[in-house]
């Protein structure tokens, strides 16, 4: 008589193994609001340097890499400097004022929920984020920085993400990199019709919503 155990490692043909959930997080206005801790160092930066920068403006426009930001305020032989100066406030000055975002700790915990790793994929220094992250109790599986819009879709390929969470159009880009969904969140500079029109395949309002968007992907996975 033929056994009717099977081993768990064979599937049947038609049913390749499904790959293990993998989302990736955005961090700046995606998971945490960075913008009162990101003022402070710009303003001691601006104060130390004596070249003014309108601080309000920077923190509204988050996303792009910080040497991006800085070259509008510095000549471009100043910029390294004033780069690794600001890195060197940032400890001191721009964790403690953050706080995360509504829904934030409940996402990360969805995905692990349904035997998920959530990853962080960031243009923040590495270092930094861990800071923040560690500050507010968040706790994702590993975290990547230094990186921007297309280069966050190459670590994300690496890491075999479905899932791109980010609130900026060069998120979505990455995600398309990547081959991941493009899930879209209106908490940081860009509205709903910009990341729309940039190819997110979902937009939330905030991360509230996305625990129950998960679960519902999850399923289809599944089914």
């Amino acid at each position: 008589m033929a056994s009717t155990d099977q081993n768990p490692s064979q599937q049947p043909l038609g049913h390749p193994r499904r790959r293990p959930l993998t989302v990736g997080f955005d961090l700046d206005m995606t998971l945490v609001d960075s913008r009162p801790g990101i003022a402070a160092a710009f303003r001691v930066l601006s104060a130390e340097t004596g070249v003014p920068i309108d601080v309000d403006l920077v923190v509204n426009r988050l996303g792009p890499p910080l040497e991006t930001e800085l070259a509008h305020w510095f000549p471009a032989d100043r910029v390294p400097a004033a780069a690794a100066r600001y890195r060197e406030l940032y400890p001191d000055h721009a964790i403690a004022p953050c706080t995360a975002l509504p829904g934030a700790r409940e996402s990360v915990a969805a995905v692990r929920a349904l035997g998920g790793r959530a990853i962080v994929v960031t243009a923040k220094f590495a270092t930094h984020a861990k800071l923040h992250l560690a500050h507010l109790g968040i706790e994702p599986d590993t975290v990547d920085g230094w990186l921007w819009a297309e280069a966050k879709g190459e670590a994300l390929r690496e890491h075999g993400a479905q899932v791109y969470v980010g609130d900026h159009t060069g998120d979505v880009r990455g995600a398309r990199v990547a081959g991941a969904l493009s899930v879209a969140v209106t908490t940081g500079p860009c509205d709903a019709a910009e990341l729309r029109t940039a190819g997110a395949d979902v937009v939330l309002e905030d991360l509230t919503g996305f625990p129950a968007w998960l679960a519902a992907f999850e399923a289809d996975r599944a089914a």
